[in-house]
């Protein structure tokens, strides 16, 4: 999501008057908006262990199936009250950039623990050793990538990977090793103690990662999330700018031999649709990898363009699923699609996480798959089949000329949406009666028949947007509880088609903030941009950010809770509990907490596992859109987050890393 200055403005002006009229608590009774979103009760401890999972956090989401779980419990509901920084590092990032760099900013990074060393990517690509207990900085590596290449994601990083050679001598040079991609597109080894290329690595330490096609600009091509590790390959997706054009770069996935950087296998996620005229199908999110099987678990995401499918007949296997791949040779285990024939810009966001969930006294291995359009799809890991039951579902029909839509949609049984998928005239939201008729004027301009609704000319309404849901940081697992948590969006936005036009100036007339794309080699442009009313506030009603969690063994919704607040949003610091997006995960620790930062208000929160109350939340100097982590270090147990904010969503700019701790 993108805020405009004159719709942050505007923003700023909605909520004042959501204030001025409603009154500080008083406008839950008002809105009909319940504080306390709890419907299920507490969540049922199943087990006194922690699954295997250990205190220390070596991968970028805590372990290689990313459970972000960590069992250490120092820090508990009944001391976490007493938090205070323990120390505070700035990388120095952003000194001398420009405002169009320091636009496409974001830190995303989570740190890893390896080594002895905490260490974790900036926004460009910097990797940085700190000491785990001071924050004192040891090494850094800068692989001086440009900062001038206009991203399409934007300037980030999310982390690094960590791998030991188990046929090098003990303390040889790059007997472990860290690898990072970066975001001009190179995967680069070095030496895990001292931050120096490993140079048998590719050419002296680095691949180049080749797309498919020439790039009409360097940005187009990138990577921003942390490689994936398996035995001795190293795997890594890309991210591909969007919407462009229907002939794009094939969003191949890459592994590469991790003492030689030689090319082993690569991977093609429209290679189940071979006769289709299309590109990308990428993975620009997180992997997960099954050591013990020795799977490498890809999220894909959408072939091009995200808007129109005529060009690409058919469901797109492997598009917009989760696909298992043998690691050592890349060939498909198995796949579950979960939108087929994608025209909705639904990619798979996030790490599948590969967890272990307790039935009957029997451990399952399941893969759950949290998606942008707030539905949770829960897999057996041998298999791919549904672990929770799915169905195929009709869903609207009618899209545009030339197109051809999939007759039904798989959806989870037992498991609802988290946050809706759709919105009725009536639920339109106004904090005036004004601004409300106003959004409802909009919706009823706009074809909108929940999930799945296609793209038209007229107008449609997509709930989730297109932020999700989910979204890249991912879900939490708590082992003891069957419980996953994930944090979701909840905002509308709307798209048109433009019939036979890739001329930028004739569609950007209908509004000034919507988003343009051209779609070349489609018959049509698009147009999209989030619901907003005249205020600049969301015409779906708040909660806009929503934190849950959910029972893996039943599916069933346990409790879902408001995230964050408009303290750093509305004038005065006027801190409305109405939500937020938010960007960035949760994790979760063996003393029955969630930490999480990701809202628009500038706080790390704990939260009660059992209940999902706030029981603290401590104050960062930027935006805290990134995943926290946490780790023991000599008997103390800290809570590390990055602080720098978000660019595209307007949270406040820092270069930050923050640990946090009891009093010593």
């Amino acid at each position: 999501m993108n805020i405009s200055p004159v719709r942050a403005t505007l923003l700023m002006l909605g909520l004042f008057l959501a204030a001025s009229f409603l009154g500080g608590s008083a406008i839950w009774s008002v809105l009909g908006i319940a504080d306390d979103l709890t419907i299920d009760g507490r969540a049922q401890i199943v087990r006194p262990d922690s699954g295997g999972l250990g205190t220390d956090w070596q991968a970028y989401g805590g372990d290689s199936g990313g459970n972000r779980y960590v069992a250490a419990r120092n820090i508990d509901k009944d001391n976490v009250a007493r938090l205070e920084i323990a120390w505070v590092h700035q990388s120095g990032a952003l000194n001398g950039l420009g405002k169009k760099a320091l636009s496409r900013t974001a830190l995303q990074s989570t740190p890893i623990l390896v080594e002895g060393l905490l260490i974790y990517c900036t926004q460009f690509n910097q990797v940085i050793a700190l000491d785990p207990g001071t924050g004192a900085e040891k090494w850094r590596f800068d692989p001086e990538v440009p900062t001038d290449s206009r991203p399409a994601n934007q300037y980030t990083c999310r982390g690094v990977s960590y791998w030991q050679d188990s046929a090098a001598p003990p303390g040889a040079k790059c007997a472990s090793r860290l690898f990072t991609a970066t975001i001009d597109a190179r995967m680069i080894a070095l030496d895990a103690r001292s931050g120096k290329l490993c140079e048998d690595f590719g050419e002296g330490g680095t691949k180049r990662i080749r797309p498919s096609i020439s790039l009409r600009w360097p940005g187009e091509f990138q990577v921003t999330s942390a490689p994936a590790i398996v035995g001795d390959i190293v795997v890594t997706g890309t991210s591909i700018g969007d919407n462009l054009r229907t002939d794009a770069p094939r969003g191949t996935v890459f592994a590469f031999d991790a003492r030689t950087g030689e090319t082993k296998w690569i991977f093609d996620p429209l290679s189940g649709s071979p006769t289709i005229r299309a590109g990308h199908g990428n993975v620009w999110s997180s992997i997960a990898v099954d050591k013990e099987r020795g799977l490498v678990i890809l999220p894909t995401s959408s072939p091009s363009p995200d808007y129109y499918g005529g060009n690409r007949p058919g469901d797109n296997l492997y598009a917009n699923s989760v696909v298992a791949l043998d690691g050592e040779n890349g060939t498909v285990a198995w796949h579950f699609q979960t939108v087929h024939h994608d025209v909705w810009d639904y990619d798979l966001p996030a790490q599948p996480g590969l967890y272990q969930v307790w039935r009957d006294g029997e451990a399952h291995d399941v893969v759950a798959q949290v998606t942008k359009t707030g539905l949770v799809f829960v897999l057996d890991r041998d298999t791919g089949k549904p672990f929770l039951p799915i169905e195929e579902r009709p869903v609207p029909q009618g899209g545009v000329a030339g197109e051809r839509l999939s007759p039904t949609q798989p959806f989870p049984v037992r498991t609802p949406p988290v946050v809706p998928d759709r919105l009725d005239l009536g639920d339109a939201f106004g904090v005036t009666l004004w601004d409300k008729l106003a959004c409802k004027s909009k919706l009823e301009k706009l074809r909108g028949e929940g999930l799945f609704t296609p793209p038209t000319i007229a107008g449609t309404l997509s709930l989730p947007f297109t932020g999700g849901g989910a979204n890249w940081g991912s879900a939490a697992y708590d082992p003891r509880r069957n419980l996953m948590v994930i944090n979701m969006n909840n905002l509308a936005s709307h798209m048109t088609m433009h019939r036979d036009t890739n001329e930028r100036e004739q569609v950007d007339a209908i509004s000034d903030d919507d988003e343009f794309a051209p779609m070349e080699g489609a018959p049509y442009a698009m147009t999209r941009a989030t619901l907003l009313s005249p205020l600049g506030l969301p015409c779906s009603a708040p909660p806009w950010g929503v934190l849950a969690g959910v029972d893996l063994d039943s599916g069933r919704i346990v409790w879902r809770q408001t995230l964050g607040t408009t303290e750093d949003l509305a004038p005065g610091g006027l801190a409305l509990k109405l939500g937020t997006p938010s960007f960035g995960g949760p994790m979760i620790t063996a003393g029955g907490l969630i930490f999480i930062g990701a809202a628009m208000d500038d706080y790390l929160r704990a939260i009660d596992v059992d209940t999902g109350k706030e029981l603290w939340k401590g104050r960062l100097p930027a935006g805290g859109q990134a995943t926290p982590m946490s780790y023991v270090w000599k008997g103390r147990q800290y809570v590390v987050i990055a602080a720098g904010g978000h660019a595209r969503i307007g949270s406040k700019l820092g270069d930050h890393i923050l640990a946090f701790a009891l009093p010593q």
